[in-house]
Parts: structure tokens; sequence; C-alpha cells
């Protein structure tokens, strides 16, 4: 067994295809299929099975899988101290993230990151709650930001409270209202993110006994408040998703101190790699430099 070779089945499972993984690797698809085949048939069961819609694991496969990124989770951290030992900067960081922190974060991050480490990649992996919690938990990635409500047992770094407020179309009723009770909600037709099976909106509501005419449940923020602006609903969002707001859209506060609180979360941050605690370190920085840090 060869490092390589489980490199090979790792990113042929993320890739979800030979030729995708391929290409990802700088390998001829022959040789990632050669690989895998050798995998297989040293350990004497098959990993993937292959179709026309790509290639999906089998049970053994799925069984091995935590085990193999474990695997070369520990070899990267030991290329990392090596490269750190010997005065270099190498590696690569996953992390995972949902769309208002890849949008508004990421890009300042990753450019003041780059400048201090050039040679350190990352990669990023975009989800719901409940994707970036099992990401984290099963080692694909590094770290993930998370709503700390929805990281369960995972040890976390706090960053920023985003406020809740409610959107309505500019002809509603409560447009002419400068607060909004969560008690009126439940009168009218209502747009429910769908961020994971328990996201801060849902156990706001259930905490504070809301129960809204749930017309819709939508995962893309965009999308939500484009069916708010043609009359579809209203909706309750944090403030930092409503940076391209359509016009025909008044935002209104909530009664109350609702907020959901970003952070950072991981399986260990002790066990983090050279690599991934600066990039942590980064993300506080620029958060700090542009006034976001609230902890």
């Amino acid at each position: 067994m060869s490092l390589t070779k489980l490199e090979v089945f790792h990113t042929i499972v993320e890739a979800g295809s030979l030729s995708k993984a391929a290409e990802a690797l700088g390998l001829t698809q022959s040789a990632v299929s050669h690989a895998i085949a050798s995998l297989e048939a040293e350990w004497g069961f098959l990993l993937l099975q292959r179709d026309r819609s790509g290639v999906r694991l089998t049970s053994n496969g799925e069984h091995v899988l935590k085990i193999v990124r474990e695997i070369l989770h520990w070899n990267e951290q030991l290329k990392q101290q090596v490269a750190a030992i010997n005065g270099l900067e190498t590696g690569t960081v996953r992390i995972g993230t949902f769309t208002s922190v890849s949008t508004q974060w990421l890009p300042g991050v990753i450019q003041m990151f780059h400048t201090k480490h050039p040679s350190i990649d990352i990669k990023w992996f975009e989800g719901d709650y409940d994707e970036i919690h099992d990401w984290i938990s099963n080692g694909v990635v590094d770290f993930g930001f998370l709503s700390v409500s929805a990281s369960k047992s995972l040890e976390t770094i706090p960053l920023k409270k985003d406020r809740m407020v409610c959107i309505v179309p500019k002809d509603h009723p409560f447009s002419a209202q400068e607060v909004v009770a969560l008690h009126q909600i439940e009168e009218e037709e209502f747009i429910m993110p769908k961020w994971g099976s328990d996201h801060d909106v849902r156990r706001m509501l259930k905490e504070n006994r809301i129960s809204p005419k749930i017309k819709y449940e939508v995962v893309e923020e965009q999308a939500i408040m484009a069916m708010v602006e043609h009359g579809l609903g209203i909706s309750i969002l944090p403030e930092m998703v409503l940076f391209r707001m359509p016009e025909r859209i008044r935002v209104i506060d909530l009664e109350g101190d609702h907020y959901r609180t970003i952070g950072i979360a991981a399986a260990s941050f002790k066990h983090l790699s050279p690599a991934a605690k600066k990039l942590i370190d980064c993300v506080k920085s620029w958060l700090k430099a542009q006034c976001l840090f609230d902890f």
C-alpha cells in the first residue's frame, strides 16, 4: 500500500469520477484506473462501483474511507512539520463554508493569507450546516465556518454575531412598522430558509413558540429575497446575507435580540496542521481589521 494510491482513492471519491480525479492529480486516466485497481487487488475487495453516472463507494469502500482520510491528514501534518523545521511553508488547508461567508469574508481573507503564505494552498467546500458539520467530523475538511448553535460536539471559536431581521415586499403592511413582533409572523405566509435540519431561523421560532405558515423552504438566500420581492411570502434572514438585496424589499428589525453566532468549528483545534492554524489566525486578523470581530 502506498500513500499515492490512497490519495488517488480519496480524490476519486471527492471528484466523483476517474477523469476528474485524474485532472485534479495531474495524471492520466489510465494511471488513476491502474492505481485504484492495484489498491483493490492489494486489499482483496472492491472500493468503487463504476457506472455511467460516475463512481460510488461500495460498502467496504465506505468502511475504509474515514481511516484513509485520517492517514492522509496525518501525512499532511508530517509534511508541514518537516517543512516548518526546515524554515519552509507548504501544505493545503481544506475548509467548509456557506454562501455568505464565501462571498463576504473569504476573498479578503485568502488575499491576506496568500500575501503572507504564498506556498500554502486553500481549498474550500460550500454546503449547508449539516454538510459542513459532516465534512468536519469525517475529516473531509480541516475546519469549517458554522453557526455555533449547529456545531454540536465540535470545538468552536465564535467570530461574529449576525443579527436576524425580517424582510417583506415594500408594499406589505409591515413596511410602515419600525419593528416586527415575532407573533405577527404567524399570520403571514412564510419562506423558511433551509440551511440544515436545525438552522438558526427555525430554532429561533421554535424557542419562541412561533408556528409560521410555511409556504416554501428554500436553501439559496438570493432566491428567498427574489421570492419575497415578488410577494410570495415574508422571511427572516441574517443581515450578512443581504448584500445583494433587491430594491423592492423592506428590511425591518425584529422585536428582541435575535442573532446567529458565526464561528469556526473543528474536531480538534489542537490537532490542526500548522497551515490550518495560520489560516484561522488570518481569519481573525482580517475580521478585526474590518471591525467585524465581536469576541
